[in-house]
């Protein structure tokens, strides 16, 4: 039998996952919320990945938890994730992966773009998908593996940002809202590089990755339950950093 794989958190995305690993024949262990993480750890001590595939709020309380026989074993894929987040619990080369791939409630995963993905065991994480038809590519080095976090963050905060005010979807969005999107991408392009403190972002290659995303789904809704709180995030960094992000802080007054 091949190593287990264990799942913390078992939404609509770690499914999708599962299915892949179980496809490849590995047996997976899902963790919920009302079990312990611990105790999963003592009877499974050696698992070939552990992913970490619970809600963007519950990212850190979970990465406090997990024990340190599985420090470097784990994987990561949750939305606006940056190095500082796993930097932030000591970690220092897990598997990431930047998923662009959408996956709701009674509806089967839809496809935008090939996922990267990164680290020890991003062979596995590919195979995986590939298994399930769901296409990934492998970054060649952690720079890379930065720039494909900092475009799906670009993609996800612009398009729910600006559809605050626009509404629609992606290719409504730039055919008839350009000037929009590219105000709100260079807000956000900008708190980006604050948190990744890397000074020279490429904002035309971010600008050409978002539209690529666009043209992956056209008709992708630009405003999700989640928008509000973004723009409350986002301006709140920028807050913290001294940054000026005029157009965030215009349509967050506009939409109060």
């Amino acid at each position: 039998m091949k190593d287990p794989i264990v799942i913390i958190g078992m939404g609509e995305m770690a499914g999708v996952f599962a299915r892949g690993f179980l496809r490849l024949g590995h047996p997976v262990y899902p963790v919920t919320r009302d079990m312990s993480i611990a105790t999963v750890a003592d009877e499974l001590p050696k698992p070939a990945l552990v992913l970490v595939a619970v809600g963007e709020a519950d990212l850190h309380p979970t990465l406090e938890q997990i024990p340190t026989l599985w420090l470097d074993r784990l994987g990561l894929l949750q939305n606006e994730l940056l190095p500082r987040d796993w930097h932030a619990h000591d970690l220092t080369d897990p598997t990431v992966i930047s998923v662009w791939f959408e996956k709701k409630k009674g509806i089967d995963y839809k496809v935008l773009i090939p996922s990267p993905v990164f680290g020890p065991a991003a062979e596995l994480i590919a195979a995986a998908l590939g298994a399930i038809d769901i296409p990934t590519t492998i970054p060649a080095n952690a720079a890379e593996l930065c720039y494909e976090l900092v475009r799906k963050n670009v993609y996800i905060l612009t398009t729910n940002i600006a559809g605050l005010q626009a509404g629609g979807n992606v290719s409504e969005l730039w055919k008839n809202h350009e000037q929009l999107a590219r105000d709100v991408a260079n807000d956000v392009m900008q708190l980006q590089a604050w948190l990744t403190n890397v000074a020279d972002v490429d904002r035309e290659k971010l600008i050409t990755g978002m539209l690529e995303a666009f043209d992956g789904d056209p008709e992708h809704g630009c405003m999700g339950r989640s928008a509000p709180g973004r723009l409350a995030r986002a301006l709140e960094l920028a807050n913290k950093a001294g940054i000026e992000v005029p157009t965030l802080q215009r349509i967050s007054d506009e939409t109060a």
